[in-house]
């Protein structure tokens, strides 16, 4: 059985309510044995609070005592004290760490198949242990990992971006051709091995407005980005681009490509979110582990009120099952 690491995210927000709604339904629960990584008494008023089914929970004493065809809980917290919904402090980032730190933990050791990370404020986490500017870069960092990328999907429609969470105004002074084509090869290899997709096609985006205009608008276009294009060819990868983003997605020619590669946050994953927001996947390409993720936040104004919508975790669930099924052929 597929035993599912689950960290809870930021405590505070909507996270143990799309764990636990995703997670209510004995059909699921067949397939996998899902461990939520938190304290006991949480959970339970959580699932009693959002409707969940309190007799399909196991309170467990190790990852030895876990029961199949019911959701599994690890205590991590060592205490019973409150959470407030939509209000962090100091304490809830410390348990959305804790919570993460045991059930990555168990992941790396091979205890569990893949790791479902729920959301957390990348702020309130910070603390000794995470210094990070999010899951991505704690999971590499903790992985050995160096070549990595946070890559969103739903359905045939797959983006990652060359620079992540830094600022805007640092972006075009952190892209340099060596960087674009690891980020290339580990998209390229993880279609391949992740997706099932024998010989993919690879389209990179363009920098400024319009890929640069022949150079007008700006040159890296011509002189960071087509480069490594070209240097991916000749390594035998479908690399093409660089496109200019509007259009590319403007015109639908992003159905023509089997992954995407933005230079940066926000022009990835705004056409995303506006094609597929509640049912996309963050997926991290190029580690050990699996890690899957709903593509959503801690969304602090709705917490508590029963109103997330859980169909994102249960893609990031549904994905999870099917990549630890194409690694293991």
């Amino acid at each position: 059985m597929n035993r599912i690491a689950f960290s809870i995210g930021e405590p505070s927000g909507i996270g143990p309510e799309v764990v636990l709604k995703s997670l209510n339904s004995e059909p699921l629960l067949e397939r996998c044995t899902p461990v939520i990584y938190a304290a006991p008494e949480f959970v339970l008023q959580q699932a009693k609070a959002f409707g969940v089914d309190t007799d399909l929970i196991h309170v467990s004493t190790d990852i030895y005592d876990l029961v199949k065809g019911q959701i599994n809980v690890l205590d991590v917290w060592n205490d019973t004290s409150g959470i407030p919904s939509g209000k962090p402090s100091p304490e809830s980032g410390l348990k959305a760490f804790q919570s993460l730190e045991k059930a990555f933990s168990d992941v790396r050791l091979g205890k569990m198949k893949a790791l479902i990370t729920a959301p957390i404020d990348k702020k309130n986490i910070q603390q000794k242990g995470f210094s990070f500017p999010g899951h991505t870069e704690y999971l590499a960092a903790g992985t050995d990992t160096a070549d990595y990328l946070m890559l969103l999907v739903s359905g045939a429609l797959r983006v990652g971006v060359v620079t992540g969470h830094i600022p805007l105004k640092s972006v075009a002074d952190a892209l340099n051709t060596s960087d674009i084509l690891k980020k290339v090869k580990v998209l390229h290899e993880s279609l391949k091995n992740d997706f099932g997709i024998t010989n993919p096609k690879i389209a990179l985006l363009g920098l400024n407005p319009h890929a640069g205009d022949g150079g007008l608008l700006g040159e890296e276009e011509q002189t960071v980005i087509q480069p490594a294009i070209d240097q991916a060819n000749a390594l035998g990868i479908n690399a093409f681009g660089p496109f200019p983003a509007d259009g590319f997605f403007g015109s639908s020619r992003f159905k023509d490509y089997d992954g995407i590669l933005g230079m940066y946050h926000d022009q990835g994953l705004i056409p995303f979110k506006a094609a597929s927001f509640g049912t996309g996947v963050n997926f991290t390409a190029g580690l050990p582990i699996i890690r899957c993720s709903p593509d959503h936040g801690t969304a602090y104004d709705i917490a508590g009120k029963g109103l997330a919508d859980e169909r994102s975790m249960h893609e990031a669930i549904e994905m999870a099952l099917a990549i630890v099924a194409k690694r293991r052929s």
